[in-house]
């Protein structure tokens, strides 16, 4: 059996990796979990985000740092790198191992330990916590780890593994339990998302220590109906995420009527990471500046209240999760994954809906097998399906914003496909390896902007790259330019001025799991 990850700075570093590799692979299946407290399918995104920004931090530390070292760098990674609710919550239980570890302490002892001052951290962070979700699998974990920990009594050689153990089968069996706690989760035949997250990291550490977890089965949509679901509101609220530093409990009781889904992850007593669900987003913003020092300031529309029927033509977008998936979905689409189950859930989320006629969006992200799987499996099945030659993301989003569903289905997709087909496009990508092309060399690292195949340019960061692109797009006409870009690499402010500079209309959009710096497209 290997030694705990509490015991010493590498190995506790290597559970961070472990946990932050788990989360990443699991992202898509906890997405599709999200339906609490708003339906945006980003929960899996936000906790591997948090959960690799916690590792980064911890990362520039020296390899033999102390455990203790390293395991406040996870919790300044995770707080200050902290996106959407999960991952300002999962960014406190981070925060509660920091406040454990210790060297006059078993390793039990501060596992224990680390659950409760976890508990007591969310729980000061999250002005409204509601049972069912990850607050109530989380302290279904610390109550079974303290119990342990009077079952057990201290003595030499106590072991992690005598709390872990309890613990990571309470929370499981807790996670089980939300569907009958939350009406939402019940309704959409599903557990809650960051309570399966919270879940992973419990057992990626019975897997440091040597011990195999048994893996468990994620709840998932039930098989009655669906529908498809639309925004209800005309003007959805927003979500508002920021660095503060300043009077923290003054800045919690006036956001308090401002929103909902509050919570304030603490670094310290006048440091925190803020998030809110807010229709007043300007208030919420001039509030914290007025009160304090702000940064790192992050707005994505929600997802209005959900309204759902059976359409009778569905339109289904393969589609990263993330905040595509949510504009996407707002465009009327229902956004499947890409991935191994890809052609599964396409077909579950056809057979749901109840509708007679179907397009597919591919975006690019099907290959020919995949398309041939497609094909095969519908003949079958009595809807008519429409498959789009839409070539890339940005494409699948020109083909949306024609579509006519009063149109018949024939005429409705020859103006998709049409769109999608004039619609001039460009990649721009992290070249992995030094390479010679016909527009030059490569060397690792260049940004590489390629369209139809071929090379158009080579740039040594992701704007001027982009800038390049759009202007040679540009060259043979055009009047509106879309930019979907990875937060990794850009940002809004960045692409903002290129209105200005190309003298037509752009339009950015913020895209998590891009796989690439940007895609551009002109019309």
């Amino acid at each position: 059996m290997s030694a705990s990850p509490l015991i010493d700075g590498p190995r506790l570093r290597a559970w961070a990796r472990r946990a932050a590799a788990e989360l990443d692979r699991r992202r898509v299946e906890i997405n599709q979990l999200n339906v609490f407290p708003v339906p945006d399918a980003d929960t899996g995104s936000n906790m591997a985000h948090t959960m690799r920004s916690a590792c980064e931090e911890a990362q520039l530390l020296d390899d033999d740092a102390h455990v203790v070292d390293v395991a406040e760098a996870l919790a300044v990674g995770a707080v200050r790198g902290a996106r959407g609710n999960s991952g300002v919550v999962l960014s406190q239980v981070i925060r509660g191992v920091a406040q454990s570890v210790k060297d006059d302490a078993s390793d039990g002892e501060m596992f224990a330990d680390a659950l409760a001052n976890a508990v007591r951290f969310v729980d000061q962070a999250i002005a409204d916590p509601v049972e069912g979700t990850v607050v109530t699998v989380l302290r279904a974990a610390s109550v079974a780890a303290q119990q342990a920990v009077e079952d057990a009594g201290v003595h030499d050689g106590f072991s992690m593994i005598e709390v872990a153990g309890p613990a990571t089968s309470a929370a499981r069996q807790a996670l089980a339990n939300t569907p009958s706690q939350l009406p939402a989760l019940r309704d959409a035949g599903v557990v809650d998302a960051g309570g399966t997250g919270l879940v992973i990291l419990l057992e990626a550490v019975l897997e440091e220590a040597g011990v195999e977890a048994p893996t468990h089965d994620v709840g998932t949509a039930g098989e009655g109906e669906t529908g498809h679901v639309e925004s209800s509101s005309s003007a959805p609220p927003l979500e508002v995420l920021f660095a503060f530093r300043g009077d923290i409990a003054a800045l919690e009781q006036e956001l308090t009527p401002m929103g909902d889904s509050l919570v304030t992850a603490r670094l310290a007593d006048d440091e925190a990471t803020v998030h809110i669900h807010s229709f007043d987003a300007g208030a919420v913003i001039e509030t914290a500046y007025r009160l304090g020092e702000v940064s790192n300031l992050r707005l994505e529309v929600l997802p209005g209240a959900p309204a759902v029927h059976n359409p009778e033509r569905l339109i289904i977008a393969v589609t990263p999760p993330g905040s595509l998936t949510q504009l996407y979905s707002q465009a009327g689409a229902v956004a499947v994954a890409p991935g191994e189950d890809v052609i599964s859930e396409m077909l579950s989320a056809i057979r749901r809906s109840g509708s007679q006629e179907i397009i597919v969006l591919p975006n690019g992200l099907l290959s020919s097998r995949n398309l041939a799987a497609v094909e095969k499996a519908t003949r079958a099945l009595e809807q008519t399906i429409t498959l789009l030659p839409t070539v890339r993301l940005v494409s699948g989003i020109a083909a949306l914003s024609v579509h006519d569903p009063n149109q018949p289905l024939a005429t409705a997709a020859f103006s998709m496909s049409e769109a999608a087909g004039e619609m001039r496009t460009a990649v721009a990508q992290r070249a992995e390896k030094g390479a010679l092309t016909l527009s030059g060399a490569v060397a690792k690292g260049d940004v590489v902007v390629s369209a139809r195949g071929e090379t158009l340019l080579i740039a040594d960061d992701p704007l001027d790259a982009v800038t390049r692109a759009c202007k040679r797009l540009l060259e043979h006409g055009g009047e509106q330019v879309t930019v979907l870009f990875d937060p990794e690499e850009l940002t809004e402010d960045q692409l903002r001025p290129l209105e200005d500079s190309l003298g037509v209309e752009v339009m950015v959009y913020p895209a998590d799991g891009l796989q690439a710096c940007a895609e551009i497209g002109v019309e």
